[in-house]
């Protein structure tokens, strides 16, 4: 397959940088490669091996070191199955099926029965917010329960951001940084203490991700509101970033709370793309079937 990075040297760069964030993890974690239809599927686990399964699935531009800060707290009751996704600047293969078929969600079961789970459940960002609800809508019997962080697919697409981004991308390394800030939008940051300094350092390795390989181009699928409500009884909390300049959260909101009315929603003020402050609420909702 062809790589997707910009060099060998790009790939090697994240490569290296990755591998320094999963040395934070618990030490109870464990890497597995597993061999699927797509090729290689990289993934990372820890927590107790009879905690009840969460499967992971991170955003686009991005690999499963986007799970560093969260994963000490889920962990602790649950048993934590962090995937990266093909086609994206992680350890899978680089294959990038259409997204708008079932071929995700039969990558989904390899996965599954890789690791040897009837059913797990299912937390993912962005773009891999839309391949969780696209697989619990195929196999309802095989999502347990399901959390969307600033989903893709929902709410409508924007596009002034990342039109001025692609402008400011132009002028070096300051203006790839200005591209990547206005299009995340804003971030109410921890100021102190290993937090911080954890935050800074993905944003960082976000950046060099990013700028290191080649973005895919297809068009996101939206999900219609028939497909919503098709989730049924599915536990389902959707939380979003009340100022995300990549989709329309407050129509996300809308149309969850329209469509699946036993859904928890959660609008963080002040937060962009990327949600910061979620992992307790997610916490809660993974281990007690709720977030309060």
């Amino acid at each position: 397959m062809t790589s997707i990075y910009n060099s060998e040297d790009s790939r090697r760069a994240v490569a290296e940088r990755y591998r320094v964030f999963l040395g934070s993890w618990p030490e109870t974690t464990t890497e597995t490669v597993l061999a699927t239809g797509q090729g290689d599927t990289f993934i990372v686990a820890c927590g107790p091996k009879d905690g009840a399964p969460v499967v992971l699935l991170h955003d686009a531009g991005f690999n499963s070191a986007a799970w560093t800060g969260d994963v000490d707290t889920w962990s602790t009751t649950n048993r934590v199955y962090a995937v990266d996704l093909i086609g994206e600047p992680g350890r899978s293969a680089p294959s990038r099926p259409a997204l708008d078929t079932d071929v995700y969600a039969v990558w989904l079961d390899e996965v599954l029965d890789g690791l040897g789970l009837a059913e797990a459940a299912f937390v993912g960002t962005s773009l891999g917010g839309s391949i969780a609800l696209d697989y619990a809508l195929r196999r309802p019997n095989r999502v347990t329960r399901l959390v969307l962080l600033a989903p893709s697919g929902i709410g409508k697409q924007k596009y002034g951001a990342l039109i001025a981004s692609m402008f400011l991308a132009g002028f070096g390394s300051r203006g790839r940084n200005a591209a990547v800030d206005l299009v995340l939008g804003p971030r109410a940051a921890p100021t102190s203490g290993p937090e911080a300094m954890t935050f800074v350092a993905l944003d960082e390795y976000r950046l060099l991700a990013q700028r290191s390989y080649q973005p895919r181009r297809d068009e996101l699928p939206v999900f219609s509101d028939d497909q919503l409500h098709a989730l049924g009884d599915t536990p389902l909390l959707v939380v979003a970033g009340a100022r995300d300049r990549m989709f329309d959260s407050k129509g996300t909101a809308r149309r969850v709370r329209k469509a699946v009315p036993h859904a928890e929603v959660v609008l963080l003020p002040r937060t962009g793309h990327i949600p910061v402050g979620y992992t307790d609420v997610v916490g809660r909702f993974l281990s007690a079937g709720g977030t309060g």
